[in-house]
């Protein structure tokens, strides 16, 4: 028994309803809905579960998660004004809190039929992200990971968010340490036992510079490029890691069949 498999026993209370979360709105996003509709869905589905959303509120949040359209990079505030259209890239990020611990994760999804380009984007965000979780184990340090993520991103023409980091979670939903997606080997924190945190790359089509709107939250592309994100809450094991946060439908990315 080691001194924090309670830890993750919650962790994984946590990340499991946060993925379930995902996985109902999948069903659920489409053409023609608002995004404040899928923020309705979240937090009823969220509340039902016995959890809470951990957005709401937050630092003056007024939602239950966030809804980030195609060159919004991430904190996109749903509205009733903005109407899923044919060919959106949407980001949807939820945070579930069950029993005092907090599960973070977030997808993108495709409004009926996206160009090629944001399919390309979507898939080197994601991949990237998985690349660096594939990496995880005692031992490895911080850098490794933005490396890993930054090298493949940029082998692909695209640029990673700096302004934006991943981040310790467990029973608070920002925590030490940063979890940077661009770095160097060999370099930073090294990773433990009994870690947990996030890793969340945003990537732009563009230029990996950020503007942030007068609401305070939204942070755009400056190029006005698109950006795509996806997000898992990790813990570190005594010989690797454990997701928290996996599809128990199988949806890692768009299309979700």
């Amino acid at each position: 028994m080691n001194n924090y498999s309670e830890k993750f026993e919650k962790m994984r209370v946590a990340g499991k309803l946060a993925a379930q979360t995902l996985d109902m709105l999948t069903d659920n996003i489409k053409e023609g809905i608002s995004t404040e509709h899928i923020d309705k869905l979240g937090y009823e589905f969220i509340r039902d579960n016995g959890g809470h959303s951990a957005p709401l509120f937050y630092r003056g949040f007024t939602k239950s998660l966030c809804t980030s359209l195609n060159h919004v990079i991430c904190h996109g505030i749903p509205t009733e004004d903005r109407i899923l259209e044919e060919g959106d890239a949407l980001n949807v990020d939820v945070t579930a809190i069950v029993d005092g611990h907090y599960g973070d994760t977030s997808r993108m999804f495709c409004i009926g039929k996206t160009s090629v380009k944001v399919n390309n984007l979507i898939d080197t965000t994601h991949e990237s992200m998985m690349r660096a979780i594939k990496i995880l184990k005692p031992g490895i340090k911080l850098g490794d990971i933005g490396y890993e993520i930054q090298s493949y991103v940029e082998e692909r023409g695209f640029s990673v968010v700096r302004d934006f980091c991943g981040h310790g979670i467990s029973t608070t939903f920002h925590e030490q340490p940063n979890i940077l997606h661009y770095g160097t080997k060999n370099t930073g924190m090294e990773l433990t036992p009994g870690m947990t945190f996030t890793i969340e790359p945003m990537i732009n089509a563009g230029k990996y510079e950020v503007k942030m709107l007068n609401d305070g939250w939204t942070a755009v592309t400056k190029d006005k490029s698109l950006s795509a994100q996806f997000e898992h809450t990790i813990g570190i094991t005594e010989n690797g890691y454990e997701i928290f946060t996996e599809s128990a439908k199988g949806y890692s990315k768009p299309p979700y069949l």
